[in-house]
């Protein structure tokens, strides 16, 4: 009894058969693919285009504003330029009777919102997170002043402290003659009625903020601190809130920001002027003002960006090296 035995050479089993469809290499074709011209054109729009107004927009513009800072110029003709060095801020710091106010107020401005809406905006998010009935409709009705614009929310605040038919008047007993108490018009007042539609809008936009980093909290870590016998407020402060430092910091930057920019609600209540005098306000008033003062106006707006940048920057290099640390 006697078996065959064929060996096959390594050629013969990968030579394909006459009718078989030569190998198709799929490997180079799914990972080579090069961009046709139209792609490079598409990609070249889609990230030229916005680049280009970014830089134009705010990079350009915020150089020209410190380079204007040094100037005199009534924004007629670039001859008119007239290079005069300190003189603008020296002007601003001695001569303004605006200015220390207007610094006075945006400090306010941000001692209010951090110490009012900044936490309620977060015990809103805190009950948010529970998961409770109705949530989406308690979120959206939170978050609805801030898809507003101040402008009209600054409208709607004017009704509200109508000294004849606002709310407030008509609740309190003081839309009568002799017993008016005018909001807007009173010196005493009408900062802190701003602030109040001011935190108003604020409070939606910390509970939103918030809302984002109790969402990204590891559940494990509750768990943890239940199983630890830990109550509801002893898991808050020492497992949730320490997680919220990337939020807190988010938060801080952006308060900063809304209370150094506050502009168009003051500017729709009384155009800045009877005790609600604001950085922002003299920039405008400066620059598109009556007499137009471009150089005068940018000092001010230099002043301004120097004093976000001098709180902001400190504090994101203190947080960054802890996070770097931990």
């Amino acid at each position: 009894m006697t078996t065959d035995t064929t060996t096959k050479t390594p050629e013969a089993a990968v030579v394909p058969s006459p009718g078989a469809s030569p190998v198709k290499k799929r490997a180079a074709q799914g990972h080579g693919r090069l961009l046709t011209r139209r792609d490079r054109f598409t990609l070249a729009l889609m990230a030229g285009v916005p680049t280009i107004l970014h830089v134009l927009l705010v990079w350009v513009t915020a150089i020209a504003s410190i380079f204007l800072a040094f100037t005199t110029w009534d924004g007629i003709g670039f001859d008119s330029i007239k290079w005069v060095g300190l003189d603008n801020f020296k002007q601003l710091f001695n001569d303004n009777p605006q200015f220390w106010p207007a610094v006075e107020h945006n400090i306010i401005w941000f001692v209010v919102l951090i110490l009012i809406p900044t936490p309620l905006g977060l015990f809103l998010a805190v009950q948010l997170d529970k998961k409770i009935r109705f949530s989406r409709v308690y979120q959206t009705a939170f978050f609805l002043p801030v898809v507003i614009s101040m402008a009209c929310i600054g409208f709607v605040w004017q009704l509200v402290y109508n000294p004849d038919t606002g709310l407030i008047n008509s609740i309190i007993g003081a839309n009568k003659p002799g017993h008016y108490i005018d909001w807007i018009g009173d010196p005493h007042l009408n900062l802190w009625a701003v602030l109040i539609a001011a935190s108003w809008r604020h409070t939606g936009y910390m509970m939103i903020l918030y809302l984002a980093g109790l969402k990204s909290v590891d559940p494990s870590l509750r768990e943890a601190s239940a199983l630890d016998g830990a109550n509801e407020w002893q898991t808050f402060k020492s497992v949730i809130f320490p997680t919220l430092r990337p939020t807190n910091t988010v938060v801080l930057v952006v308060t900063i920001i809304e209370a150094l920019r506050a502009f168009d609600l003051v500017f729709v209540f009384n155009k800045g002027a009877q005790g609600t005098e604001l950085l922002s306000i003299l920039v405008t008033n400066n620059i598109i003002g009556e007499s137009s003062r471009i150089g005068y106006g940018s000092a001010i707006a230099v002043v301004l960006l120097v004093i976000s940048l001098a709180v902001i920057i400190p504090y994101l290099i203190a947080t960054f090296r802890k996070e770097r640390r931990a």
